[in-house]
């Protein structure tokens, strides 16, 4: 057990937006391991960047001695939280639930030691919703919530006022769930915190009000612990609701792609995202931040952000593969062994064409190919460009404009890929 209080730790590292009793909640971290929960609904296949904020917190209360769980709402992902949204959740299958649930269990476990149940239990709440009937739930929850305070919670206050549709009964339903999920887990497991998104707070005080009820004044005292949602210095929100959704999962988002996420911060989020999203310690931290600080066109910071964030999720082979796919791309290398799905996911963004495979029968010279591929507006305008050594085919400058198209301008999976300029680039796939 860490000598630390763990309520410091957490807001150095940025990781406390609010709190229901602060001195408590010191006390009891102070006093002995607190058994914490954090729930993660299965509304998709995998986790995201914006999951990790809470993950990374249960990592650094588990690692400072304190005994994590982790939740999969298997019931509460049947019926959807309003919280933060302005439209109702779809209800998913029960096929596709079962196969969310799997993939975030298994993602839980890259993060967390739930090697015995000491360190840590992969709970699913619908193995104790699922045998719990309406009825039950109108005699044993109804009575300990009021209408009015119900209404009264931001987050469906905010739906109410908002949205001409309204709000369905499920939804408003959602935190009388959560805090049921508090409550067994307090009387099962012994948990007295429960983390989430600033967005989950008035889910979170339902079950420390309802725990207070139904345990009495004379039992150990529950809390509710915040943390600020994951945006840029710019305000963006990242997270599935927004679009722009990163990934856990490598096949919705590469190594490569998840490392570039983390290199591409701003210069003004490099601090706060080193201290949620790596293990280091904060005075290494401080010292990265500061050698940034003289020299920030080098990304120092963003680097070794990249490098340690990939490093947690992808292991060691997936740091060196997306290190090496970053110099490939970025370098003077031909792109010739790159995977076709790391090439079109780093050049998403550009104009994608198909080209028939005779254009390597050696009759098609490159300035005219440019024209097909949708580079160069005509022959003349492409041959300007070469001359100028504008033009790269497979990241090889072109020095000769009525030179054929040829093999080694073809990546390994029949991609082409032309760069006019600078930032300019093209796709032609050979078919």
């Amino acid at each position: 057990m860490s000598t630390l209080n763990a309520f410091d730790v957490l807001t150095a590292r940025g990781l406390v937006y609010d709190c229901t009793d602060e001195a408590g909640l010191r006390d009891a971290f102070a006093a002995g391991p607190v058994t914490f929960y954090v729930g993660f609904d299965p509304t998709a296949d995998s986790l995201h960047a914006g999951n990790l904020v809470g993950i990374m917190a249960m990592a650094h209360l588990q690692r400072l001695g304190h005994r994590a769980i982790a939740l999969a709402g298997g019931a509460t992902g049947r019926v959807g939280d309003p919280s933060g949204r302005d439209v109702e959740r779809q209800l998913l299958d029960e096929a596709t639930l079962e196969r969310n649930l799997a993939a975030i269990r298994t993602q839980l476990a890259f993060f967390l030691d739930f090697s015995t149940p000491e360190r840590g239990l992969l709970v699913d709440n619908y193995d104790w919703m699922r045998s719990f009937s309406f009825m039950d739930a109108l005699r044993v929850i109804g009575p300990h919530f009021s209408v009015n305070q119900m209404i009264s919670r931001e987050s469906v206050r905010k739906r109410l006022e908002t949205r001409e549709q309204g709000l369905t009964y499920t939804e408003f339903s959602y935190q009388l769930l959560q805090a049921w999920d508090f409550w067994h887990l307090y009387k099962h497991e012994g948990a007295r915190l429960q983390g989430g998104g600033s967005d989950q707070w008035g889910n979170i005080t339902a079950g420390t009000d309802l725990i207070g009820k139904m345990a009495g004044p004379d039992h150990p005292k529950a809390f509710g612990l915040t943390w600020p949602l994951l945006t840029t210095a710019a305000g963006v929100k990242f997270g599935k609701s927004a679009g722009n959704a990163v990934w856990l999962d490598r096949e919705k988002t590469s190594p490569y792609g998840y490392y570039q996420f983390w290199i591409n911060a701003a210069d003004a989020d490099v601090e706060r995202f080193l201290k949620i999203f790596t293990f280091l310690e904060l005075d290494e931290i401080d010292e990265i931040v500061a050698k940034h600080g003289e020299a920030p066109h080098l990304r120092e910071g963003q680097k070794r952000l990249a490098a340690e964030a990939t490093r947690i999720v992808h292991g060691e082979d997936g740091l060196t593969s997306a290190i090496k796919t970053t110099e490939v791309l970025f370098g003077a290398e031909p792109f010739t062994d790159l995977p076709a799905a790391i090439v079109r996911e780093a050049f998403a963004e550009a104009p994608t064409v198909e080209v028939s495979s005779d254009v390597l029968a050696g009759e098609t010279p490159i300035s005219k190919f440019l024209v097909e591929a949708g580079a160069c507006a005509s022959q003349s305008e492409a041959k300007r460009l070469i001359g100028q050594g504008a033009v790269r085919l497979n990241n090889r400058v072109v020095t000769q404009a009525d030179r054929p198209v040829d093999t080694d301008d073809v990546t390994a999976d029949a991609i082409i890929i032309i760069r006019v300029g600078k930032k300019r680039h093209f796709l032609a796939t050979l078919v």
